[in-house]
Formats: structure tokens, sequence, C-alpha cells
């Protein structure tokens, strides 16, 4: 089993990346919530690992921390919920913010991640809220965690950056621009990754 990779980032490519480990490139599959946390090309990253086994395949999937894959671990035991709707779900919402949909019955924000229909959320409500009664929320309000580091960055660019991010995720166009929008509204110096979080956060609000 592979637990967990520390390499050199050479490829990323949503939803696959490609990392070298002295020699040995690994491809893995990862949410979009880790693409923003990763390096730039050609710098280390460390991911905790689960490697999925079916008939037809073996696939690594990667995460920035471990509590996302104890997440997707958790999501995957879901009925109906394979490894791809996971790493789909987790790319449309923070960990913590699954979590807090689970726990306050939030069935239409859970519809709203690409994927995911009414059943599907009314499912994972019902089939995650006792396996997630452990879960730690933070105290704070995640939306005003974030300090902008990239203030210097044109609007038009990081908007556009941030709207192409969420198009792979499999938003429509006009869609990923409103949410995009009003993310900008809310923090006129946030870098395209802290619009991603913030308009991604935003659907559990709902």
């Amino acid at each position: 089993m592979i637990g967990r990779l520390r390499g050199t980032l050479i490829e990323k490519q949503p939803p696959f990346l490609l990392i070298d480990v002295q020699g040995v490139g690994y491809e893995v599959q990862a949410p979009m919530t880790t693409f923003y946390r990763l390096p730039e090309l050609g710098g280390e990253a460390l991911l905790y690992t689960h490697l999925a086994v079916s008939e037809t395949a073996q696939q690594l999937f990667g995460f920035a921390d471990e509590r996302d894959r104890q997440l997707f671990r958790t999501l995957i035991k879901v009925s109906g919920v394979g490894p791809k709707l996971a790493v789909a779900i987790l790319s449309g919402m923070e960990a913590d913010d699954i979590a807090r949909c689970v726990r306050e019955d939030k069935v239409s924000a859970l519809t709203k991640v690409p994927g995911v229909g009414k059943k599907t959320a009314e499912r994972l409500v019902i089939e995650l809220r006792d396996r997630l009664k452990s879960w730690e929320l933070p105290r704070r309000d995640l939306l005003g965690d974030d300090v902008p580091d990239s203030a210097d960055q044109a609007s038009d660019d990081r908007q556009d950056e941030a709207e192409s991010a969420l198009i792979v995720l499999g938003y429509k166009p006009t869609e990923a621009a409103r949410m995009i929008s009003a993310a900008a509204r809310q923090a006129p110096t946030a870098n395209s990754q802290e619009l991603i979080r913030l308009a991604l956060r935003s659907i559990s609000q709902v």
C-alpha cells in the first residue's frame, strides 16, 4: 500500500498530476482542493495517498492533508459513491464544508457540486451523519481566515484563471463566471486560488 508520496511535481493537468520520486513517476488523481495547494512545477510536493484496486485498474489518489484523505475514504463507503465521484465532491467543496453540510442537512448545497444529484446528496447526508460525528470543524468562519497574497495581479487575469478552474470541475461557464464574480466582490484583492476557495465555500452556505 502506498500511503504517502514526497517528490518533485513535474506535471499537473486536473485531475491528474505526476510526481517524480527518485526517478519513478507516479501518476496521481487529486481533487481541485488539493491542486490549488500544490507548489509550482519543479517544486517539492507531499501527498497523502490512497490506492484503489479494481478488476480493471489500479488508481492512485492524492490529497494535500490527511483529513482530506480520511474524508475520501469515508465517502467511498457510501453506497453509489466511487472514487471518481468522491474526487468530484472533494473538488467542489472543502472537507470541512462537506462535513458542515452533512451535519446541517444542507442537501441543496451538496447538489450544487457537479455530478451530485438530489438522491445522491440525500444519501450522503443520511449515511455520513453518524460517520462524521467526530469530525472537528474550525471554530472561526473559514472565509475570514485567508490573507490575500497576490493583490498586485490584474483583476481580469485572476478571475479568468479562477473561472477556468471551475469549468474544469464541471461548472458551466456562465455559472463559473457568476460564482467568481461574487467572490471577487467579497474579496477584491484576493488572488485566483483564493477566489476559487471562496466560490467553492459559498456552495455550503446555500
